[in-house]
Order: C-alpha cells, then sequence, then structure tokens
C-alpha cells in the first residue's frame, strides 16, 4: 500500500481510477486477482521516490518489480506484493547468528557486534527501483559500523520481479537480501521455509527499545520473527492549516469534536474530507472500526470477528451517515489527494505517514501550511493506530547469509536508521531516531500511548480481501443504507476462507 505508498520528493500519489484487483502501495496479490492494476499499487502507497527506475539486464532472470517511477506515491508499501509460487528453497534459516549484527559504532546502540565478514558486497534485490540510489549511499555507514556494504539491484515491475525472487529460490542463487510484503506473502514464503528467521535480532532490538509496540506483530509466524523492518507509516489525518483557521476550529481530540470540525467546516462551503474508490477504499472501514471496537477489528484478521456482527455494522452505518452529511468529496475525482488539500478543495484527508512526502513535492510547508493529527477513535479510549510495514527479509540458505543476518541487524539500530531517515526525509520505525518534521514530530510524541494495529489491508487474509476490496470500493462510489447484503458477500468468502484452514 502499499505498495503503498511515496515519502518524498516529488512524486505524485497516482490517482488513475482502474479497479484493481490487487491494492495499495502494495502491489498486492497479483496471482490470485489479476496483475494488471499493480503498476499503479506499487507507486500508489507507501514508499517510492521519483527518478527514473533502474532496470535489470535482460538476463536476469524475470525482470523485477518495484515501484517507482515518478508520479506515483510510493513503491511498495506494506502488505503488498505477490508471493507468487515456487518450491521451498534449500537451506536453512540459521547459517550463522541471526542476532549478529547491529548498530554498534554510533549512538550507543545495545545491538551485538555486526561485523561480520563477507564474500564482497552482500547483493540486495527491491521492488522499490528509485530507492537504489539511497540505499546504495547506506553504504558509507555500513561500512564505517560493520564493514559490509550492499549492491543494489532495483526493478521495476512488480510481478516480474516477484517472479523473479521465487525463482531464485529454485537455484543456487538464492537472494541474499531482497525487499518484500507483510501479510500473506511474508506467510507464504515462511510457511515454504524461504526466509531466514530473525527472532534473535528482534530481541535484541526490543530490548534496546528499537521498535515500537505492535510493529512485531507483522514479522511473528508460529511465534517466531521472520525478515525486519524496511520502513513504517502510521495512518494519521492531515489537515489544511488555512481552511481550520477560516472555519474556526482545531485539530480535535474527541469523536464528538471532530464531527463538530466537519460540521464547522461543511457551515464554510469547504468539503472535510477526502476518499478514494480505489487503492484506499478501505481506509474509512479501517478507521471506523478500528476507532469503534478495536477488539473487533483485532478479530477480523483472525476470523473470530464476522464481518456480519455488530460492531461492523455499527461502522458501516457511521461512514453512511458520514456519507450523508456530504462529509467526503467525491470518490471518483481525478485530482490529486496532495493538491486537493494544498488548494483546499479539502480540508483533511487520511492517509499514512508517508502523505508527508506528496506535500512536500507540492510545495507545502510542515506546521506551516499543513498539521497532522491522530484521527481521534469513535468511542473514546486509548488512541488506536494502524500501522504499516515493508520487510527486508534474507534468503534462507543463501551465499553470505550470515553476513546478510548481521546486516539487517545493524538495520534496525540507532547509526542506520539516523542516517537512512536523514536522506530519505522519512519517519524511521525506531522510536530512537530523532523526527526533523515539525508535525509528525509532534505527533510522534503521543506513540507511547497508542495502541498500534496491523493496517486492515495486511490484516485481511487474501481470498477475504479480494472480495472486500472491490465491495467497499462500491460502497465509497454508490453508498447505501443498507450494507448487510455487501457485509454477507464478504463474509461468505471469510466463512470459506477460515473453514479451509482447518
Amino acid at each position: 500500500m502499499s505498495s503503498i505508498i511515496g515519502h518524498r520528493r516529488g512524486t505524485g500519489l497516482s490517482t488513475g481510477r482502474t479497479r484493481r484487483a490487487d491494492t495499495t502501495g502494495s502491489a498486492r496479490r497479483a496471482g490470485t486477482a489479476g496483475v494488471a492494476a499493480l503498476t499503479l499499487l506499487v507507486s500508489a502507497c507507501s514508499s517510492s521516490d521519483d527518478g527514473a527506475a533502474s532496470s535489470p539486464s535482460a538476463g536476469a532472470a524475470a525482470a523485477g518489480a518495484g515501484s517507482a517511477g515518478s508520479g506515483a506515491v510510493g513503491s511498495g508499501p506494506a502488505g503488498s506484493g505477490s508471493a507468487g509460487s515456487g518450491a521451498a528453497g534449500g537451506g536453512s534459516t540459521g547459517s550463522g547468528a541471526a542476532g549478529s549484527g547491529a548498530a554498534g559504532a554510533a549512538g550507543g546502540s545495545a545491538m551485538p557486534d555486526c561485523k561480520v565478514g563477507a564474500d564482497g558486497a552482500l547483493q540486495y534485490y527491491t521492488d522499490k527501483a528509485a530507492w537504489k540510489p539511497d540505499l546504495e549511499s547506506m553504504n558509507a555507514t555500513s561500512q564505517d559500523n560493520c564493514g559490509l556494504s550492499v549492491a543494489v539491484t532495483g526493478y521495476s515491475d512488480p510481478t516480474q520481479y516477484n517472479a523473479f525472487i521465487m525463482q531464485g529460490f529454485q537455484t543456487d542463487q538464492k537472494p541474499t537480501l531482497f525487499t518484500w510484503h507483510t501479510g500473506d506473502q511474508l506467510k507464504s514464503l515462511v510457511d515454504k521455509g524461504l526466509v531466514a528467521e530473525t527472532t534473535d535480532i528482534w530481541k535484541a532490538a526490543t530490548t534496546a527499545g528499537y521498535v515500537p509496540d505492535g510493529l512485531i506483530d507483522n514479522y511473528t509466524y508460529g511465534g517466531k520473527q521472520y525478515c525486519v523492518p524496511l520502513n513504517i507509516a502510521y495512518w494519521v489525518m492531515y489537515y489544511n492549516k488555512k481552511s481550520f483557521a477560516d472555519a474556526g476550529v482545531t485539530p480535535p481530540k474527541t469523536w464528538d469534536e471532530f464531527t463538530k470540525v466537519t460540521a464547522a467546516l461543511r457551515a464554510k462551503g469547504q468539503t472535510p474530507l477526502h476518499q478514494m474508490n480505489v487503492i484506499f477504499s478501505f481506509a474509512w472501514f479501517q478507521a471506523l472500526l478500528m476507532g469503534g471496537d478495536p477488539a473487533a477489528y483485532a478479530g477480523l484478521e483472525t476470523g473470530k470477528t464476522k464481518y456480519t456482527d455488530a460492531p461492523v455494522q455499527n461502522a458501516m452505518k457511521q461512514w453512511y451517515q458520514m456519507e450523508q452529511n456530504k462529509d467526503f468529496i467525491d470518490a471518483g475525482v481525478q485530482t490529486d489527494p496532495q493538491t486537493l488539500l494544498k488548494t483546499g478543495k479539502v480540508a483533511m484527508a487520511y492517509f499514512g505517514t508517508f502523505f508527508t512526502g506528496q506535500l512536500t513535492s507540492v510545495g507545502m510547508k510542515s506546521d506551516s501550511d499543513y498539521g497532522v493529527f491522530a484521527l481521534p477513535n469513535v468511542a473514546g479510549g486509548k488512541q488506536q493506530m494502524a500501522l504499516e510495514t515493508g520487510p527486508l527479509c534474507v534468503g534462507a540458505g543463501s551465499a553470505n547469509e550470515k553476513a546478510a543476518l548481521a546486516y539487517s541487524s545493524w538495520w534496525m539500530g540507532v547509526p542506520a536508521q539516523t542516517a537512512w531517515s536523514d536522506k530519505r526525509g522519512d519517519i524511521s520505525f525506531n522510536p530512537q531516531v530523532p523526527v526533523k518534521d515539525p508535525a509528525l514530530a509532534g505527533l510522534l510524541k503521543d506513540l507511547p500511548q497508542w495502541q498500534i494495529h496491523k493496517r486492515w489491508l495486511e490484516a485481511t487474509p487474501t481470498p477475504i480481501y479480494n472480495v472486500a476490496d472491490p465491495a467497499f470500493g462500491e460502497f465509497v462510489s454508490k453508498p447505501t443504507a443498507d450494507s448487510m447484503p455487501m457485509l454477507q458477500k464478504i463474509q461468505a468468502a471469510a466463512d470459506q476462507y477460515w473453514n479451509s484452514q482447518g
């Protein structure tokens, strides 16, 4: 969401309105839903840059994937992409200590020593082609801290990238370091024994305070961890400061205050909120259910909650009422959301924090032209927050596996994340790394008080997602007071999926 999903430097959020069977920032689930729209998705969620995408040579098995290209919000957001098919690769997870790597040098990190010998530069494959220069710019820091460097191959076609990675596992040239997608895509690799275990790395990082609560859930299967976070985005509310000032309102702290803000904006002839009927059509379902009944929201991931249960119905009723109130812009509007927010066509936009880069790309200044706040919970209580994340993985049985795990451990530490955050201008997943963006820095002061959830996209099994996503898109385009037929259709897919799990 996302693949979703460009943190910075001039990439515009693509709003091409093709219905894709896959979603957001996540070039997600190509195998089951078709691949035609994956390029849009990869560019639409959370992390890509502009600039020419580098293409691998024709001889590189299957050309690869990634995001990027200019004009897209970003590449591979958390939870995107298709796991593809492929035979389980050989090799064990553990050639070497998973936790051997870490931040070392600067910043007083508590991670283990990362100075593990490697046979040359570590091969690093990514579906975020435009990130290649930034990733390789990290070599100066990793060489200084660990004596390790990477040689990055960036790909610009998502389905070919997925095929390239999966085919590599069937050879003796298994991918050493590679970016992937959380959710079902990562689970598929874990189930096939294709990725190295990183439990020791996570233990060390957690002890050192390098990861926020809840992030580990995206990387845990059968009580063990696999891969490490490449990036994260929190889903928050961006607002146009002039629009708020003109309406005489300030960022709300409660849901009641939020509804008063939207009413005041409407009274001034202002459209309060942005929404989309593609890519992020699930966003308000996520926000309203998570903020209305966090336990019910979490239960959707395991099948404990049914889509026909009362809390879900209540969220849909709330969504419909907001539609009736004219809180949202026409979902079919073609203009990029960053432009809509800049021009005041909408006063607020609910997005992942990758959206900061999109606003910068159109000349908006943080904490001057726009601000950020956590969307208040419908039901009050502890602040609920959706998080998306994209993984960096090590191939089990790959060349230099031990050194790649050391690099992964180093990546989670303060020196690596400080250098990366400075280079990209992004939020780091490491809470000890300062946030330089003033609006986001103010927002993240409250991070310890948040209850973190997976974004709906990553929390939803593929067969359920493939039914629910277009249903939400249809609801956004044509809101209906009776959402039960839609919810029953989604639940039928959920029943079929959960029954198949035994």
